[in-house]
């Protein structure tokens, strides 16, 4: 079980165990992903859920193996994406066992790439978004993909301050910069503000709302 797929001139061979995400062949999504994302060498790469490890794969042959992490909190995926990264000249990289941050220390990532399981509720993409934008670096990048838009763009928005949004083989990308803390300061803020703090005016002299 497996494929083979050629990305940027480069032909990657997958290995895949059964039960995992796209066995067959590389998922759409990912693929929709990856075509949106501008990669440079030297950069330090998540690969944030990584399956078989195709994203982490094809990162690490532009920024480098030994820039690029990879994790899911399945064993049978990181030892299928341990397996890929070999086979295809990334042994470099490091594959984790990782329940999305809590089994790493990295931090000051330049892109964290992750197409999060959105057919779900929305509780596994809250904490990739809320979480990661500290494991990023001042100007470091979190790109996903997902086949919804409304909330992820506002729970992007909420956290970066704002996202690039783009539509790609009927698939929604998005990319959010972390341009400083203040973003997700204030999310935190009204997160943990008691009922009705965060939607409280000031009120003028003659005690109407302002």
């Amino acid at each position: 079980m497996g494929y083979t797929v050629t990305l940027d001139g480069r032909r990657l061979v997958f290995s895949h165990t059964e039960g995992l995400f796209s066995p067959d062949a590389p998922d759409r999504g990912t693929l929709a992903m990856l075509s949106r994302v501008a990669l440079e060498p030297g950069q330090k790469v998540l690969d944030l859920g990584c399956g078989c490890g195709l994203v982490g794969v094809y990162a690490a042959g532009i920024a480098g193996a030994e820039n690029v992490v990879l994790c899911d909190c399945d064993a049978r995926a990181v030892a299928a994406a341990r397996e890929n990264a070999d086979a295809n000249g990334a042994a470099a990289a490091r594959v984790l066992l990782s329940d999305a941050y809590d089994g790493m220390d990295d931090h000051d990532f330049d892109w964290i790439l992750s197409n999060p399981p959105y057919h779900t509720d929305f509780s596994v993409a809250k904490r990739f978004i809320e979480k990661g934008f500290n494991r990023l670096k001042t100007g470091g990048r979190l790109a996903m993909v997902t086949k919804r838009r409304d909330w992820y763009q506002n729970k992007l928005t909420a956290i970066f301050g704002g996202v690039r949004v783009s539509e790609e083989d009927g698939y929604f990308v998005f990319i959010a910069e972390k341009r400083g803390s203040q973003y997700a300061n204030a999310a935190k803020k009204q997160k943990n503000a008691p009922d009705g703090a965060a939607r409280k005016k000031k009120k003028g002299a003659t005690g109407r709302a302002t």
